[in-house]
């Protein structure tokens, strides 16, 4: 294996984590300053909130950070970390668009909302499946005692 395979396969999940943040950062990029959709949302009862690059950029730092760990903390528990942490991963983002329905924004402010939750997740679910080692793939690789 060349330098360059052991440095992505040793560091996949933070180059993920790192996808995520720049995913997100290159949809606000095109949706707000580019297009010029401000992102302004409101939730009923609430003010109005302007979410700039930082706000984007840290809640998917903190996605990434927390599936990292959901998943680390499976692969310790149970044989079936992958399929779990699968499973949960798309249930997580589909329930994330559920806000969306209370929300008041424009329609272009809520495409690149949507598009945002979209990039965090295609990074990440992708990248942390193929990472996840399963109890049952250590076990067939691991050479037999005589």
């Amino acid at each position: 294996m060349s330098g360059s395979q052991k440095f992505i396969t040793r560091f996949r999940r933070p180059l993920a984590v790192a996808a995520a943040v720049a995913g997100t950062l290159a949809v606000w990029v095109i949706g707000d300053p580019l297009l010029g959709h401000e992102l302004i949302v409101q939730q009923p009862e609430k003010e109005a909130m302007n979410l700039g690059a930082s706000e984007l950029g840290f809640i998917a730092l903190m996605a990434g950070l927390f599936g990292w760990a959901g998943i680390a903390v499976l692969e310790r528990m149970t044989r079936h970390a992958r399929l779990i942490w699968t499973i949960a991963a798309f249930l997580v983002l589909a329930v994330s668009f559920l806000p969306f329905i209370g929300l008041e924004a424009t329609t272009g402010t809520k495409v690149v909302l949507a598009l945002t939750h979209f990039a965090v997740g295609a990074a990440l679910i992708p990248a942390f499946r193929k990472t996840s080692i399963e109890k049952a793939d250590i076990r067939a690789e691991a050479p037999i005692a005589a």
